[in-house]
């Protein structure tokens, strides 16, 4: 649900192309049926004026990318002669969606995106990691220097003490350096969950030494077959099911916040176009909540970042409108300008013109509606 991967799309100038659709490969017809798509992505884009180098970009993306397996959607955003977005998606959307705009259309993203994570299949020799984090996936082994890491199983009774003692020390540095690696990694990539998997004394060991702020992410996978370490493939409906409910749990908390801070009316929170608007002018948003934005559009005034629902409130700021852009794209770019987050609403919220916002700092009580009368967000 997390947008800040997407801030570079700020960067760049438009227009951008946006195509969204079915990349299904769970068929022998998948092949014929994509290029039956593009024919049809192909025609839009000519429809609607997309300059030849953003269209040819979009086709090496589309076409000669890599083959989805399963039943995929395919997100492919791009400007001038570059690729900027090409994201797999979980599920294919219902329709094919093509834009060209002066924005970014990149909605549709928001909950296919999958948060930096690490993974670690555990022992007492060491571990094998992988970090994800955004396309990027690094991978290394970790072999701690103790040894030897085998209680013995016949030695004199001094003997035994002493190598029974250098086994455990032994084990103990091989966890501590996997500990490290693993704080490093983690405060590294950002990620938000680290999977330890693994017999359960080497995880309660590693867990142990691990620092409270990377172990409140931690979550506990079990070991691979025959007491090998876990391939991570092995354990991926436990990874997607978990990294599920983490989103789920953020929009739950975003939610909350957000009800929260309109009923106590402190100013932290906004609602509705001309109270968010005004608060993006500000570079005051913190987090974007988009919710049914159906059609909706707003104005442009000198600076594609300046957006108003009306011609009257750019007057006031002594500009002019320049264009009329659609609220789904205008707004949740101007967020990322500002280093805000984008999330999509819960669902059983209702957002006045689909859109609110958690502030970084209070604003003005907006008034915008008849009597005066503060917004508010209902079920």
């Amino acid at each position: 649900m997390h947008s800040e991967h997407l801030t570079p799309l700020t960067k760049v100038d438009g227009p951008y192309v946006s195509v969204f659709f079915d990349d299904s490969g769970d068929s022998a017809e998948a092949s014929g049926a994509l290029q039956t798509r593009w024919r049809d992505i192909h025609r839009d884009l000519q429809d609607s004026g997309a300059p030849e180098a953003t269209v040819a970009a979009v086709e090496e993306a589309v076409l000669h990318g890599k083959p989805a397996v399963g039943r995929w959607g395919h997100g492919v955003i791009a400007a001038g002669d570059r690729v900027l977005v090409d994201a797999r998606m979980p599920s294919p959307p219902p329709t094919t969606t093509v834009r060209v705009s002066d924005y970014p259309y990149f909605l549709p993203l928001l909950d296919s995106w999958q948060p930096p994570y690490v993974f670690a299949a555990i022992d007492h020799l060491g571990a094998d990691i992988t970090v994800h984090q955004d396309d990027r996936v690094h991978t290394e082994t970790i072999e701690g220097e103790g040894f030897p890491v085998h209680k013995p199983h016949n030695a004199g009774w001094y003997g035994l003490r002493d190598l029974e003692g250098s086994a455990e020390e032994a084990v103990r540095m091989n966890i501590r350096a996997v500990a490290d690696r693993l704080t490093a990694l983690m405060d590294q990539s950002g990620a938000e969950v680290l999977f330890l998997a693994g017999e359960v004394q080497a995880r309660a060991a590693a867990l142990a030494a691990l620092p409270d702020r990377i172990a409140g992410r931690v979550s506990q996978l079990p070991a691979g077959s025959t007491g090998r370490r876990a391939d991570e493939a092995e354990a991926d409906e436990s990874i997607v099911a978990e990294l599920d409910r983490h989103r789920d749990a953020a929009v739950e908390d975003t939610d909350m916040r957000f009800r929260a801070e309109i009923g106590r009316g402190s100013g932290l929170a906004a609602e509705g176009l001309a109270a968010v608007c005004a608060a993006l002018r500000a570079g005051d948003v913190d987090t974007l909540i988009v919710g049914n934005l159906g059609d909706g559009t707003v104005l442009t005034g000198s600076e594609r970042t300046v957006l108003a629902p009306d011609p009257d409130t750019l007057s006031e700021l002594g500009q002019s409108a320049s264009a009329v852009v659609r609220v789904d794209e205008a707004l949740p770019f101007v967020a990322l300008a500002v280093g805000a987050r984008v999330v999509h609403a819960a669902d059983d919220i209702a957002l006045a013109d689909g859109i609110g916002a958690l502030l970084r700092y209070p604003a003005p009580e907006p008034t915008d509606r008849p009597g005066g009368a503060p917004v508010s967000a209902t079920r």
